[in-house]
């Protein structure tokens, strides 16, 4: 979804997009002592970006609106539309393999925010509009639902504002907690605080209600994407707008937290510190590589870092680019 206006994929898949050329990157360079090439900061630097889909269509569906990546079976990544399309793409070249329509038990759209592809073939796709997690198959039939607290749908019958509950979603190692974030926070709660909520995989498969804590933002910021490390940390996307200014998008790790906690929260980088490398921007942004970034997920680890995707929602907007970085990142 686009942000509110404020003040203030695999080790494989990464080495294959490099390959294939499919990244635009900068020319060989050698990192010498205490300095990274191509550094955003000390822990992230920029690998390379694409917008080789920027404004495309792929068997009658708009590639772009994407809210969320995940690594998916036999070497392609998942990317969501919040539009209700699921597409494969592939590892190599992330041009589209396939797509697939998802849709709610009465048939219509969903706002289609996080996704999940789970080990068992199945996916888990967010939507922020009650809001839900629902179950598919990998041809796109519902298989159910997961339970959501009262207290954080969508007002009126919740505290939650309308585009501003599940924004992220991703499954901790071991696949047996999932977790949720709101964008913003509940009515009533403190203007930084926003909340996570996770679910517990039983025996049988299906998933109960877990343990809820706070992630506190940096002022003037929303939630847009988590995504679990190896070792069951947290990397948090924060995003906010300014019209006339562009987007402020900050890379943070978090702990993982104990129960009732919140968890301490350490920037990785500001994107807006990564070079250009070239990419050029539609409208004002305070680094031209930036845009609406709201999709993420760890697509393998070398060399001790984590290799990081990240996509833009184009809203499907004239001055907006769906874009593609590529990101190391120390953990």
């Amino acid at each position: 979804m686009r942000p509110r206006t404020l003040r203030t994929a695999l080790a494989s898949l990464t080495a294959g997009l490099a390959a294939a050329g499919c990244l635009t990157a900068a020319g060989p360079a050698v990192a010498h002592a205490g300095h990274q090439a191509n550094a955003c900061s000390p822990s992230v630097s920029l690998a390379g970006f694409s917008d080789a889909l920027d404004k495309t269509t792929y068997d009658g569906a708009y590639v772009g609106n994407l809210s969320a990546l995940a690594p998916d079976r036999r070497g392609s990544v998942a990317a969501l539309s919040d539009r209700s399309s699921l597409f494969r793409l592939d590892a190599r070249t992330l041009q589209p393999r396939a797509v697939i329509t998802l849709a709610d038990e009465k048939g219509a759209a969903l706002d289609s925010e996080g996704l999940v592809a789970d080990p068992d073939g199945t996916y888990l796709v967010s939507s922020e509009t009650e809001p839900s997690i629902r179950r598919y198959s990998r041809t796109g039939e519902l298989l159910g639902r997961l339970p959501v607290p009262d207290d954080l749908r969508t007002a009126p019958e919740g505290r939650a504002r309308a585009n501003g509950s599940f924004e992220g979603l991703t499954l901790l190692p071991g696949g047996r907690t999932l977790v949720a974030s709101m964008e913003y926070p509940l009515d009533g709660d403190p203007a930084d605080l926003v909340r996570f909520q996770t679910w517990q995989r039983t025996r049988h498969g299906d998933f109960r209600l877990g343990d809820r804590y706070g992630y506190r933002t940096d002022p003037g910021l929303g939630v847009s994407e988590v995504t679990a490390t190896p070792d069951g940390r947290l990397l948090v996307l924060e995003r906010g707008f300014v019209s006339g200014v562009g987007n402020t998008v900050r890379l943070h790790l978090a702990d993982r937290p104990g129960r009732g906690t919140t968890p301490h929260k350490r920037l990785l980088s500001d994107l807006a510190d990564c070079p250009s490398l070239g990419a050029l921007a539609k409208q004002p942004q305070p680094s031209p590589l930036l845009d609406n970034f709201e999709g993420m997920t760890v697509t393998g680890r070398s060399k001790g870092r984590l290799d990081v995707l990240v996509v833009s929602d184009d809203n499907q907007n004239d001055v907006q680019t769906t874009r593609f970085l590529r990101l190391r990142v120390r953990a």
